[in-house]
């Protein structure tokens, strides 16, 4: 027998005791602050939690990159320790998701709103798969004390973490609270709210922490268990296929059940697995000597090989071959699975699931006889294990059970995106949590951008207190703001409502002079103005200068009092010497003294509402360009006000395309851009024309910088174009390709997660939300 082998059994060798307790069945016997936990006489177990990439959705040549990435993690396993990967299935405690993600009531009029909004959320919840899926690699090592059991954890710790950092996922130590966590939830299902454990407390109280975890009764029958009222039942894989498909682990753990699936990998040092396979070898060919020996004896000089004994030469050198030339390693595993339920009968129907779906792979699982309190303790991330049906694999074969599947997307108090096209979940995000949380919503016309907008606006709207501001090129969002309670401000050459486009506040500069960015907004206003030819260095120069002296009375006030107009700045033009300053005043003519002046007279809106929406759809092709920088520079106004009041903005911007046409507007909008993050707010923009927009190498920056995208149904240039910039695969694709509307691909981070959002079309904000003919209120 092997000596690794011969060793972990020895190690793992102790006297059976019977439990007198419920207590005794979980096999902790001390507990450390820093989450290692002391299993068995001188055996101690880390854990860490790691999270899922983006696996059943990748290419095949990403697919297998993952796949040799996974192998070298399981190369990488010390030899003398025993590792133990656990997926677990947790239902999704009902009061736990209430409380982070529905829509308090504040008793004013919207209430209407927030009750229709909680009301689909919650059918949602119900129909969705209501599952969370946590990963963990336990570690466990047989060493004198706890202190040398640190330093290795130290060292492996780092190590694992490093692995999983190159597969795309990020791995994390568990603390001991966490770690019995696990064990809490598992055991008493439906009370997971109930849990504060606090080691110093319980420390000082003298308490066990065996009581505060296990669950009220434990009774282990011949091939199922009992817990408090839940039954369990804890099966282990009998027989392995000769080819198994990497979706297996996967099809094994979508029951929708609380269920723990574990794989104890023990690794063999190199030339001991060598020695091993050469002495099987040694043997195999000893065999087929001796029976070509004995057909010799009977005069039977043509007999061929039996094919047993060819197959079983051909497999160990095959095996020989994996070991020495192609780097892979030998390894024993064992696989067990808990799955609880809450009747017998529902037991026995989830069991026969589970081994028809091992059968559909050609596996074959059995359940454990007499042996379901070992079993438990096998499948649970304890670190312990107590079942030896091992199986010799080596690292590629073992790496076929890839824990990996897709990722989910589930922040705490975030807004809904719609469910999870694979695993059934519902996304739930954050923009605020991310490093940069600006987004770009982009879909061909009819895909459900201005929807997806809408659903954003409404829920931040029903759920902080942010304020938003909406710059709408097309009048798609006035009856959900008049619904919500904003103010509409309509823009245009005859409208009363006017902006003035030198507005600006202390607060504009960002610390430092405001004039300074202030002049960069009027060199751009002025390319536009001018008719969008790039300003020469001349010109620049003049507006800077007069751009400064325009201000200089206004900044010795104190900000306070009438300010400039862009009268003011024409009258100073004309003051300068240069005939490039009488161009430029004459150009500027018609948008200070001519028809097209509503942006060079003082402001008369109130913008104080906490929803705003600028309406510049009769602005007409001359003014609009104009029409959405003063807009954008009136919003940054509003921004710095609102971050000395420390509140947070998110502003919407329809048809970006539109700001990119011009270079100096594309640059302000990059300057935006990159410092609203520091002014606690956060820009959306919204096209469907992703080929113009990346046309343009600022928008194409601003792109691959987003955080956040919402991509739908994509033409087939753009989808191109998007597949270069942000490394979609074909599979990935096809979920932006020919798909209905408000289906498509969600980037949150590094998670990129296929999508569908089904919005009930008998409610009233669906039609304050939709813009199809016919169906709104």
């Amino acid at each position: 027998m092997i000596k690794t082998l011969t060793n972990l059994l020895k190690q793992d060798k102790e006297k059976f005791v019977v439990p007198k307790g419920v207590q005794d069945c979980i096999p902790i016997t001390a507990i450390y602050d820093d989450g290692i936990f002391r299993v068995g006489k001188d055996k101690y177990s880390k854990s860490f939690k790691f999270t899922d990439i983006n696996f059943a959705v990748a290419s095949r040549e990403d697919k297998e990159a993952m796949f040799l990435e996974y192998s070298e993690l399981l190369n990488s396993l010390d030899s003398g320790a025993t590792t133990k990967l656990t997926i677990n299935n947790r239902r999704l405690n009902r009061l736990d998701f209430e409380k982070t993600i529905l829509i308090p009531e504040t008793g004013d009029e919207l209430d209407v709103y927030r009750e229709e909004y909680n009301k689909i959320l919650l059918d949602k919840a119900t129909g969705a798969n209501a599952i969370v899926q946590d990963k963990y690699v336990t570690i466990s090592i047989n060493k004198k004390s706890v202190e040398d059991a640190r330093t290795y954890f130290a060292r492996v710790g780092a190590d694992l973490i490093a692995h999983f950092a190159r597969l795309g996922s990020k791995c994390v130590e568990l603390e001991t609270d966490e770690r019995l966590r696990i064990v809490h939830d598992f055991f008493r299902v439906g009370e997971e709210t109930a849990y504060h454990f606090n080691i110093k407390e319980t420390r000082k109280k003298g308490h066990d922490f065996k009581d505060y975890v296990c669950s009220d009764t434990m009774e282990f029958e011949k091939d199922y268990f009992k817990m408090g009222n839940r039954y369990g039942r804890v099966l282990f894989l009998r027989e392995y296929a000769s080819y198994i498909k990497d979706s297996m682990v996967a099809e094994l753990t979508d029951l929708n059940r609380n269920l723990m699936m574990s794989i104890d990998i023990v690794p063999v040092p190199t030339d001991e697995a060598v020695r091993e396979a050469e002495s099987r070898l040694l043997g195999v060919e000893t065999n087929i000597t001796n029976w070509q020996r004995k057909q010799n004896q009977n005069n039977n000089f043509s007999a061929t090989v039996p094919y047993d004994m060819e197959q079983q030469k051909k497999e160990m050198k095959e095996f020989l071959d994996d070991l020495t030339t192609r780097d892979q390693r030998m390894m024993f595993a064992v696989l067990t699975m808990v799955h609880t339920a809450d009747s017998k009968e529902q037991l026995d129907n989830d069991t026969e699931a589970l081994l028809t779906t091992a059968r559909k792979h050609l596996c074959q699982f059995a359940v454990l006889k007499y042996q379901q309190m070992d079993g438990l303790n096998t499948a649970m991330p304890f670190g312990t294990r107590k079942i030896d049906a091992f199986r010799t694999l080596t690292t590629e074969s073992l790496a076929v059970f890839i824990p990996f599947r897709v990722q989910d997307i589930y922040h705490e108090n975030g807004i809904y995106y719609g469910q999870n096209v694979i695993s059934k979940n519902m996304i739930i995000a954050d923009r605020r949590q991310l490093l940069n949380g600006n987004s770009f919503i982009l879909g061909v016309s009819g895909g459900g951008k201005s929807f997806a907008a809408k659903g954003e606006i409404e829920n931040i709207i029903l759920s902080s207190n942010a304020d938003v501001i909406i710059i709408d090129p097309e009048r798609e969002y006035s009856q959900l703001v008049k619904a919500l309670g904003g103010e509409i401000i309509n823009i245009s050459a005859t409208s009363p409502s006017h902006i003035n486009a030198m507005d600006m506040n202390k607060e504009y500069g960002d610390g430092a002079n405001p004039v300074i960015l202030k002049s960069e907004f009027i060199m751009s206003l002025c390319e536009q103005l001018i008719g969008g030819t790039n300003l020469g260095a001349k010109q620049k120069s003049i507006i800077d200068r007069c751009t400064a002296s325009v201000y200089r009375d206004y900044q010795q006030r104190g900000y306070t009092g009438t300010v400039p107009t862009l009268q003011d700045f024409r009258a100073e033009l004309l003051k300068q010497d240069e005939p490039e300053a009488k161009e430029i005043a004459l150009a500027i003519e018609l948008f200070t003294h001519g028809s097209l002046n509503t942006f060079a007279k003082p402001t008369n809106v109130d913008t104080d509402n906490r929803l705003i929406c600028y309406d510049i759809l009769d602005l007409g092709k001359q003014l609009m360009p104009i029409g959405m920088l003063v807009v954008l520079d009136s919003i940054l106004n509003r921004i710095t006000q609102n971050r000395a009041k420390g509140k947070q903005t998110f502003i919407f911007i329809d048809e970006i395309y539109l700001l990119f046409q011009h270079e100096y507007s594309a640059n302000f909008l990059f300057t935006l851009w990159k410092r609203v993050r520091k002014y606690g707010a956060y820009a959306t923009g919204i096209t469907q024309n992703v080929d113009d927009l990346l046309q343009s190498h600022t928008a194409r920056t601003m792109l691959a910088n987003s955080e956040f995208l919402i991509m739908l149904n994509q033409a087939s240039t753009d989808r191109i174009e998007l597949a270069k910039l942000l490394n979609i695969s074909d599979l990935q694709l096809s979920y932006i390709t020919n798909v209905d509307a408000g289906h498509g691909l969600i980037k949150v981070g590094s998670s990129l997660v296929p999508f569908a959002n089904k919005f009930p079309k008998n409610t009233k904000l669906y039609k304050l939300m939709t813009t199809k003919p016919g169906e709104g209120a």
